[in-house]
């Protein structure tokens, strides 16, 4: 996953504005509330290294929804099928469930992996440049904040909600 960067040479350029700053000019919109604190004293990559780093044990490749094409049941929205592949620590295999939208279904596969994520925040933003998306999850024990980034907003969320678990796995 490739973040935005920021304009010219930090090494050359003036003094780099804080990640809050950075965001705040290409989003029209802040931090979420529980980022804000360390968005202002954090440049933008420091940021992205702490909050959207997704190296860690879990990893998520191919996603796909199984029945996009569904159409609509005459009772409400239903559950969708997913799969994904999930590799937890080197083990990759494909995971499957049914869910109300792709978040739900990721937090479902990771926990038949042994893996507890509870989305206590969720935060999407988007920007001419993508979606950048903050989960603030819990393990039950502690609780992480993760951002995701990506052109497309389901794989903004999915990136944010895996960086979280691996922030959740490795403090």
């Amino acid at each position: 996953m490739t973040f935005p960067a920021l304009d010219g040479d930090p090494a050359s350029g003036p003094a780099q504005p804080t990640a809050g700053a950075w965001f705040a000019e290409r989003f029209g919109a802040d931090v979420p509330r529980g980022l804000r604190e360390q968005a202002a004293v954090m440049s933008w990559q420091r940021f992205v290294a702490t909050y959207g780093h997704t190296a860690g044990p879990v990893r998520l490749g191919h996603w796909e929804c199984t029945d996009p094409d569904r159409p609509a049941g005459r009772l409400g929205p239903q559950a969708r099928n997913f799969r994904a592949m999930i590799a937890v620590a080197g083990r990759i295999s494909t995971s499957t469930a049914a869910a109300g939208g792709p978040i739900a279904a990721l937090t479902a596969m990771l926990h038949d992996r042994g893996i507890t994520v509870e989305t206590l925040k969720f935060h999407q933003m988007h920007s001419d440049g993508g979606t950048a998306t903050f989960v603030c999850g819990s393990d039950g024990i502690a609780s992480e904040w993760a951002m995701g980034w990506s052109r497309d907003p389901t794989q903004s969320a999915l990136r944010a909600l895996i960086t979280c678990a691996n922030r959740l796995l490795t403090p």
